[in-house]
């Protein structure tokens, strides 16, 4: 006989960012025609190439937005925990979004090193101080999201990274106009080109683990089976398993070998709520087994995947 407990899930929801995603795809929208427009203007490809990559993370803005709305929708009979994975497959594509931006900065830096290309400092460096602005303050909005939710966390590294590409264009604008040093513009290019890909590489990683069921960063599974098996009445532990159902939320599953359950009823419930004080699992799903010999769990069966 076995004996199941759900933790009840939502505990450690996520915060609602929806004015923040809001006024971020507003200000960049905005921006992204008039950086384009000035760009074609006074035929800086500079400005141009920047305007598309910043129209990339007005997308990235609206994945991650769209991803958060969707995490919030209740489970159905089909999708028993909704559409929390979402923001999980929002964050890998948005780092992955990223990176071929990025990607497309340097390729478009190193052909500039070999042609330079005259452009007006003055209207590039004026252009691209209103985006670092623009894209500074968009990046606050997310700040202080970024550590504990991975979606956030792309949206952040996004316009954090736009505003050091464009100061960056703001320097160059500034070697151009006093100096004419047109081989400025790409060589900083280059410089937060890779700046940024250091930066963001742990996103793409921790994402990437995160859509493989991987043990979220941060928690030690060796802790938590170390835990549970210093629970009072618990002779072994297996079949544990510790997953991301979203960006904020975690889940785990184990079997807990009580001979003869010589547990309390208050076992399960106050347990559940150390798994989530102690490693932040919110949603934990617990079997309970007497560890009879005439009923082993055959860990090398199929049917009962025990570890």
């Amino acid at each position: 006989m076995s004996y199941s407990h759900d933790h009840q899930p939502g505990a450690s929801g996520p915060a609602d960012y929806n004015r923040a995603f809001a006024i971020g795809v507003a200000l960049n929208a905005v921006f992204v025609v008039v950086e384009g427009g000035w760009g074609f203007y006074v035929g800086s490809l500079a400005l141009v190439a920047d305007a598309g990559h910043n129209l990339s993370d007005v997308a990235s803005l609206l994945l991650a937005w769209g991803a958060a709305a969707l995490a919030g929708t209740r489970p159905t009979e089909r999708r028993t925990y909704g559409l929390r994975r979402a923001t999980i497959l929002a964050a890998l594509l948005s780092s992955l979004v990223l990176l071929v931006a990025l990607g497309a900065v340097a390729w478009e830096a190193l052909e500039r090193l070999r042609s330079p290309v005259a452009v007006s400092g003055s209207v590039v460096m004026v252009v691209a101080a209103i985006g670092f602005l623009i894209n500074g303050a968009t990046a606050l909005l997310f700040m202080s999201g970024r550590e504990h939710d991975l979606n956030i966390k792309g949206a952040f590294l996004h316009m954090a990274a736009d505003a050091g590409v464009s100061l960056g264009v703001v320097v160059a604008g500034l070697g151009i106009m006093i100096f004419g040093w047109q081989w400025l513009d790409p060589a900083v290019g280059l410089a937060i080109v890779a700046i940024v890909v250091l930066a963001s590489w742990g996103l793409a990683r921790d994402s990437f683990n995160l859509a493989v069921d991987a043990v979220p960063r941060g928690i030690d599974l060796g802790e938590v089976r170390g835990f549970l098996m210093h629970r009072p009445g618990v002779r072994d532990v297996h079949d544990l398993h510790v997953w991301g159902l979203s960006t904020t939320q975690v889940a785990l599953t184990a079997h807990l070998v009580v001979p003869q359950f010589s547990v309390g009823d208050e076992f399960l419930p106050g347990l559940c709520k150390e798994l989530e004080h102690r490693f932040g699992i919110g949603h934990s799903t617990i079997q309970l087994e007497a560890g009879n010999p005439e009923f082993p769990c055959d860990r090398d069966s199929d049917q009962c995947d025990c570890q």
